[in-house]
């Protein structure tokens, strides 16, 4: 099958972003209603952690390496189009759950069909874009993700106020039937290899040559390691900062949701925009800077974070965490566009697919679980009474006096403060990763110059 035309180019890239805004904005509507959810449903911090962590992560990540491979050996396309369904038949079960076990089983399907974008999406990205500009076109498309993340947190915050918190996951999934539809009539599937010499066509390498080709490459481990790092902070910051607003700050669902979707999708795009698009132009004259761009961010993360974790006023908050995420998305982009240079054709879907199933494992899967687990602690420590009586699940036992209620609400607001506070340190093992990478990325760029 021959290359798509431009127009058909851009086709498939609108439609991709579109999906790519979706899959995100699903995400940001449970993480938006997460505090309105747990006082609901009565949920502890360390149940919410899991909800947005291990228990979504664990489809996600089981699922993601196969798909990766099944991507490498038929219609991408089809795929993405498939996974689209599941998971918003997910999303919409979400908005019909009573219970913890229900929540925890519909957010397996939402992991389990979230997990067929990203790898299949790598793959078509790398043969509609030569390798110099792999890292900026995929950017375009995963600006879905500032988009999503905006547009899911600030409708659900004003869908939750209006009707109710389960409103908002059963018409955030209405349009991922449709753009499933349109991927299947309206994209094309490009020849694979396109853009790499001596590579078009081909059959897929066995599962245990990919393997040893991951294995033999420690450049590519390196870059996968600091992803899979960085994804862990990452992640127990954006599933837990609605939440942190509303107890620190004393915000409402809406005015919560907005800020963390002002906050979330403001951070994300600029972080795209400069880690990819700044990193493929400075990569043009040292192949170390995708490396060297994504240490630079890490590094200068967390203080900020930490500043903003302790600020007084919503204001600085505001502005402290915007900067934090900004610098923090720079290793977003080049990651997968690193991954994508450093393997032959056939193994670039597996690869991202690799890449997202570490990401998610440690990332996903266990930052928001540590940082539940942690506040829940900490908050008992930061209590001087009873905890698990006066705050059964972190909330004001039923007839609570107003000084025992306020006691509770701090006690949980200092709690998360603390457990957001010591998650963000793990950037700078993430940086260490990257910096280890960058002299391969320029050994292998010379010895394919």
């Amino acid at each position: 099958m021959s290359a798509p035309a431009a127009p058909r180019r851009r086709v498939l890239l609108v439609l991709l972003l579109l999906t790519c805004t979706l899959n995100f904005a699903d995400r940001a509507v449970f993480s938006a209603l997460a505090q309105t959810i747990k006082a609901d449903l009565l949920l502890t911090d360390l149940q919410l952690g899991l909800l947005q962590g291990l228990v979504f992560a664990a489809l996600y990540a089981l699922a993601g390496l196969p798909i990766g491979l099944l991507a490498e050996r038929f219609s991408r396309k089809r795929i993405i189009a498939s996974c689209t369904v599941i998971w918003s038949l997910a999303t919409a079960a979400t908005g019909m759950a009573g219970s913890f076990a229900a929540l925890a089983a519909s957010r397996l399907g939402v992991g389990m069909g979230e997990a067929g974008f990203v790898p299949p999406t790598a793959s078509l990205v790398a043969d509609i874009a030569p390798r110099e500009k792999r890292a900026s076109t995929f950017a375009l498309v995963m600006l879905g993700t500032p988009i999503g993340t905006l547009l899911g947190a600030m409708l659900a915050g004003h869908i939750a106020l209006l009707w109710h918190w389960r409103t908002a996951f059963l018409l955030f999934a209405l349009p991922g039937f449709v753009v499933a539809g349109l991927l299947l009539l309206l994209a094309p599937e490009p020849e694979r290899g396109r853009y790499d010499a001596g590579t078009k066509g081909g059959k897929a390498p066995p599962v245990g040559e990919f393997l040893r080709e991951v294995a033999g490459n420690p450049t590519l481990l390196c870059v996968i390691a600091g992803g899979s790092l960085a994804g862990f902070g990452m992640t127990s910051i954006s599933q837990f900062l609605a939440v942190f607003l509303a107890r620190t700050h004393h915000l409402g669902v809406r005015e919560a949701a907005a800020n963390f979707g002002l906050i979330s999708g403001l951070a994300i795009t600029f972080g795209l925009i400069v880690g990819s698009f700044g990193t493929d132009w400075l990569a043009r004259r040292d192949a170390r800077w995708p490396a060297w761009g994504a240490a630079f961010g890490l590094t200068l993360a967390p203080p900020i974070y930490w500043l903003a974790f302790h600020a007084a006023s919503l204001g600085a908050a505001f502005a402290l965490l915007l900067a934090a995420g900004a610098f923090l998305l720079l290793f977003y982009g080049p990651t997968t566009g690193m991954i994508q240079n450093l393997l032959p054709t056939r193994m670039r879907a597996s690869g991202v697919a690799l890449y997202t199933l570490l990401y998610t494992l440690v990332g996903s899967g266990l930052g928001p679980v540590f940082v539940g687990f942690v506040s829940d602690r900490a908050a008992r420590a930061a209590y001087a009474g009873q905890y698990g009586v006066d705050c059964p699940a972190g909330m004001p036992a039923h007839g609570a006096g107003e000084a025992i209620a306020a006691a509770c609400r701090q006690a949980s607001a200092q709690g998360l403060q603390s457990a957001l506070s010591l998650a963000v340190l793990v950037f700078f093992a993430a940086a260490l990763c990257f910096l280890a990478a960058a002299p391969g990325l320029r050994r292998i760029a010379q010895t394919r110059a």
